[in-house]
């Protein structure tokens, strides 16, 4: 069974990853999409170790939330 705060930090990283795709990894926009400060999104990208390279080709392992998600590519 899944923690509380795994399964939130799951859903987390997996808006913030579809808000940067949408948005062209403009973090400016993305943070208007999803309600948040742009050292906000700054902080949870190194928190979730999001990658560009997630964001434009939609392969990131989101299945983690320890912190050291990665791509299935890398």
């Amino acid at each position: 069974m899944t923690s509380l705060k795994k399964r939130i930090e799951l859903i987390e990283k997996r808006e913030m990853l579809a808000a940067l795709k949408e948005c062209a990894w403009v973090q400016a926009r993305a943070t208007r999409r999803l309600g948040i400060t742009e050292r906000m999104i700054a902080y949870k990208i190194r928190k979730y170790e999001i990658k560009m390279k997630e964001v434009s080709y939609g392969e990131a392992d989101v299945s983690s939330t320890d912190g050291k998600n990665r791509s299935m590519n890398q």
